[in-house]
């Protein structure tokens, strides 16, 4: 396995907060008489304030002013909230300072580990601490820090002012219970290795590629003996986990190997009151395994041994909020920095996990072929020349009869699965006569019959909501509309015709679905809604797969290959009877899934990337906004290049289209990117974050947004 030496390609290294000039004068109150001056992030979105500011400590708030607590401040006439970072015997600041207001709390709520990683991913990602820190540390619950000191008394809280690092108690009960069975990774190359070097204390780095999503052999199952191997080091771990349904699986297998009092989940789907309590357990070591979504990646646990993220090319581990970070970048960074085992788990595997494996900083765990062929279902592609022969309307029947003949069959054994494309019932109009699609004539959004089952007479904007009771085809004149796409609901209402008796269940939208039971049924789901069933599908039909590989989009072919490996993957083996019918023209992506080989369509994708220079072979930043703002803040950042050696290449500018209900608000708001090497990132995000600060200073054009590596822009 990789040592945890080596160097992480293509991730910064950690930005060292910096001081002020000059020396300072202490004034106002008594103060303390050790370390008198307190340094402090306030909470600020205003780029040119992301520094820390200091302050002088008060007497009375000796005690309680600690690194890591947060505090109020006074800041330019206003109170602000912030964090004290560290205390110091004197400061540089070239004036009197201020004193400290008020300590909100006493708990030491940001550990230096934490603090470290919020400043690393603020550097990677062209942000401010202020706007990651709202992130990683979870909004204040005041009745939980009382009952917390109530039962816990002082030297808990002393204990999480110490923040990770501290000694593991190897001989408590939730240690002593951890006994991993690692049979489950036998048929993996590597697997057995890594989970050996795990218990024994080790810091291996390895990109995993399980092969089933139910049953014991499950992705839940072998994560969670990977966890109990680190526990059984003494060590404590983190997993990250795109969404509730996942994490409720993830924390079931938990339960299995560890002690309930163990596991601590983070995840905003909770309410605030639990996932406080949470993080105040994992801050004091009483829990020692977070688990949870996005946020979950900053959580404070004790002598951090593992992390782990699970399918991280789904598009919920992006956070919504500036910076915009990747979960899996996060990871990578505190990986490197705290020189902890890293994990990245998916059924498939994304080009930037593709790339830490050329790399050779993570080694592969992937499936031996003789184990695979036992384990995964048969695919079948509708569009091969043998079916082609049987069926000559295959290509353009939306059900094609090997479909029809799967699923009837599937039925005779079990739950069949049927993953759609689009959600709703009709969720697109076309003209009738030249099939193009229709558009609202406000926002340019596409038209769609309202109600549950599409029996609206007026067709209407699916953006703004807008009627057209008169619409005519810009294009032939045309006045007549048809339904253009099939949605779940019709979907779902057209195979309980074509299979009378059958209970049919739907998954998508706002009633999605966790688990279905063993029992026959047709389960049709849009993708990334695919409910688990018990015992694994009988079958599955994977439609639309065209469509999803037509979307314009850089990751079209990466995203909908990983959304066939996860429904795959809930079919039962092909000894069992399991089949997977794809309906799809011949590709690059349905012959990996033919042939099982996500690994291989990574590397294949990862190759044209590197040849044509786009994400993940190269880096980019994604400047919008205003055109006269946006010109100026491109040119002042080559500016500042313009002495060193840094390749940069620029794209743009160009119109923002929106997609989407936003694009009833377009604006003439412009985009520009930027390609850089991985090598030469530093230099240019430190740019990037200066050149910011500078424009937000000044207040001279209107703001821009500035995004790293999101490579949904393309």
């Amino acid at each position: 396995m990789a040592s945890r030496e080596t160097a992480l390609p293509g991730l910064a290294q950690p930005s060292l907060l910096q001081g002020f000039p000059a020396n300072a004068r202490l004034a106002g109150p008594p103060l303390a008489g050790h370390l008198p001056v307190a340094r402090v992030i306030v909470e600020t979105p205003l780029p040119h304030l992301d520094r820390p500011f200091d302050y002088s400590v008060p007497a009375d708030l000796d005690d309680a002013a600690q690194a890591g607590v947060r505090v109020k401040v006074r800041f330019n006439g206003q109170e602000l909230n912030g964090f004290i970072i560290e205390r110091t015997a004197e400061s540089d600041a070239g004036h009197t300072l201020v004193p400290l207001h008020k300590v909100i709390s006493p708990v030491a709520v940001l550990t230096p580990a934490v603090r470290d990683l919020v400043n690393a991913v603020a550097a990677r990602y062209a942000g401010t601490v202020s706007d990651v820190l709202r992130v990683a540390v979870p909004p204040r619950m005041a009745r939980l820090e009382k009952d917390f000191h109530a039962h816990a008394g002082p030297e808990a809280a002393g204990s999480m002012a110490a923040g990770p690092g501290a000694p593991a108690e190897v001989g408590s009960p939730a240690v002593e219970a951890v006994s991993p069975p690692a049979a489950g990774w036998a048929g993996y190359r590597n697997g057995p290795a890594f989970v050996r070097h795990l218990q024994d204390g080790g810091s291996p780095r390895a990109v995993f590629n399980p092969l089933q999503g139910f049953g014991p052999a499950a992705w839940p199952h072998l994560l969670a003996t990977a966890v109990a191997a680190v526990r059984a080091s003494g060590r404590g771990a983190v997993v990250v986990v795109p969404d509730y349904r996942d994490l409720d699986q993830l924390e079931k297998a938990l339960l299995a190997v560890l002690p309930a009092e163990d596991i601590a989940r983070l995840t905003a789907d909770d309410g605030p009151t639990p996932r406080y309590r949470n993080f105040l357990r994992l801050l004091a070591g009483t829990a020692r395994v977070a688990i949870g979504t996005r946020s979950a990646a900053f959580a404070p646990v004790r002598d951090l041994g593992l992390v782990a993220c699970w399918d991280d090319g789904d598009d919920l581990h992006t956070e919504q909020r500036a910076p915009y970070a990747h979960t899996r970048d996060v990871l990578l960074l505190r990986a490197d920095q705290e020189g902890t085992a890293c994990l990245m788990a998916g059924i498939a595997r994304s080009t930037e996990l593709q790339r830490l494996v050329e790399a050779g900083w993570a080694m592969p765990v992937e499936a031996e072929r003789a184990f695979a062929r036992r384990a995964v279902p048969r695919v079948l592609n509708t569009a091969d020349s043998f079916e082609q022969e049987r069926d000559p309307l295959a290509l353009v029947a939306r059900l094609p009869g090997a479909a029809w003949r799967a699923a009837k069959d599937g039925l005779e054994r079990g739950p069949v699965l049927v993953q759609v494309a689009r959600a709703g019932y009709a969720p697109s109009l076309v003209c009738e006569t030249c099939r193009e699609p229709s558009r609202c004539r406000s926002c340019q959004g596409p038209l769609a019959l309202a109600g549950a089952t599409g029996s609206a007479a007026i067709p209407q904007c699916r953006w703004c909501s807008t009627p057209a009771p008169d619409w005519q085809c810009p294009h032939c004149s045309g006045r007549r509309l048809r339904k253009g796409a099939t949605g779940v609901l019709r979907t779902a209402e057209e195979l309980g015709r074509a299979f009378p008796g059958k209970p049919v269940i739907t998954s998508s939208g706002d009633h999605v679905k966790a688990e279905v039971g063993g029992a026959q049924a047709l389960v049709v789901a849009t993708v990334g809604a695919e409910p688990v069933a018990e015992g694994g599908y009988a079958a599955a039909l994977l439609l639309d797969g065209d469509s999803l590989l037509r979307r314009e989009n850089l990751r079209a072919g990466e995203d909908t290959v990983r959304r066939w490996f996860n429904a795959a993957a809930l079919v039962r083996p092909a000894s069992d009877g399991g089949l997977v019918v794809i309906t799809a023209t011949e590709s690059a992506a349905v012959g990996a899934l033919l042939r099982w080989d996500p690994a291989g369509y990574a590397r294949r994708e990862l190759e044209l990337r590197m040849e044509l220079k786009l994400p993940p072979a190269v880096r980019i930043a994604s400047v919008t906004g205003p055109r006269a703002a946006v010109v100026h803040y491109t040119a002042a950042v080559q500016n500042q290049l313009a002495t060193s050696d840094v390749t940069l290449r620029t794209a743009g500018p160009a119109p923002v289209v929106l997609v989407g209900p936003a694009a009833a608000l377009q604006g003439d708001d412009v985009r520009t990117l930027l390609f850089f090497p991985y090598g030469q990132a530093g230099t240019v995000t430190r740019a990037l974050r200066a050149t910011k600060a500078a424009a937000a200073a000044k207040r001279s054009e209107d703001p821009v947004q500035v995004r790293l590596d999101g490579v949904d822009v393309l």
